[in-house]
């Protein structure tokens, strides 16, 4: 990257409970599962953690429970390097949790938001410094609607540019798509953001995963692809996540979109190579290794 990014990442915390099995259980059909286990995670944590790993500097504001998850995640993320004087424990919800099932090289999730339904309008206010002093801002959608578009006018105030991902997708209110830099929806998602009455007006804006098959953006009048890479694959949770907190250092950086859209499909290609949704985020220099 040409230089250290800042970034700040506005989002949900969550502990993923995450159980493998061969095959998913039909409805009301009990199984015998694999593995159980418990990961760090949250699609704001893990964005937050995928950008950190590749060397930016971030801040994170969101929420935790004050509870023994809450405490384990603040420790997590203070351990990975990451700023977290803008997340708050509450004592009016539990800590986010995700169920997550993985089978057949792929993975379902159920998400209870807990804690993160209290990032609201007016935590992003009070460190709304943190806002201002970054290159870049990431947002998702597991946080309330209102606190994007309360993000996205603070950011707009310091010209500080966003990339929303827009996941788990929701209608996007007309003022999220005209003040977002950038959207990076996976092809599901953008299927549904075609409802959205602005969606023919935010084709350049749109960064679109498309899985092992790579991903297609738009840049210097054309429509381009950057092909994926083919992997041994053990858990794709936080493949998506991973992409977008390492295309977020590398806009910060200053690298051109499609150097930062190899560099981002890079790393989430890595990460698929290992368990938990953190667990296999790679570290910049893995990252260029790789794509050498």
């Amino acid at each position: 990257m040409k230089k250290e990014s800042t970034v700040c990442v506005v989002g949900s915390i969550n502990m993923d409970l995450t159980i493998s099995t061969e095959k998913m259980p039909e409805q009301g059909e009990t199984i015998l599962g694999g593995p159980f286990a418990t990961y760090p995670g949250g699609k704001g944590a893990n964005q937050a953690v995928a950008a950190a790993r590749v060397g930016a500097n971030v801040n994170m504001i969101g929420a935790v429970g004050d509870d023994a998850f809450g405490v384990t995640l603040l420790d997590h993320l203070k351990g990975e390097g990451i700023n977290a004087e803008g997340i708050t424990m509450t004592h009016e919800a539990a800590t986010g949790i995700a169920t997550i099932i993985l089978s057949e090289n792929d993975n379902r999730i159920i998400v209870a938001a807990g804690a993160n339904n209290h990032v609201l309008p007016e935590l992003v206010d009070k460190h709304h410094e943190l806002i201002k002093h970054s290159d870049v801002v990431l947002m998702q959608l597991e946080i309330p609607m209102e606190t994007v578009a309360r993000t996205l006018k603070i950011a707009g105030e310091y010209d500080v540019p966003v990339v929303v991902n827009p996941a788990p997708y929701q209608s996007l209110p007309d003022d999220i798509l005209t003040e977002s830099a950038f959207f990076t929806p996976n092809e599901i998602e953008v299927e549904a953001m075609k409802n959205d009455s602005l969606f023919d007006s935010i084709r350049e804006k749109l960064i679109i995963t498309k899985g092992d098959e790579g991903v297609a953006f738009y840049d210097d009048g054309a429509d381009q692809f950057v092909q994926g890479f083919h992997v041994e694959v053990k858990d794709t949770t936080g493949a998506g996540d991973t992409f977008n907190g390492a295309l977020a250092a590398c806009l910060g950086s200053g690298l051109p979109i499609d150097e930062a859209v190899q560099f981002a499909n890079a790393a989430a290609a890595l990460s698929v190579t290992k368990v938990g949704a953190q667990g296999g985020m790679p570290t910049s220099r893995e990252v260029e290794k790789f794509i050498r």
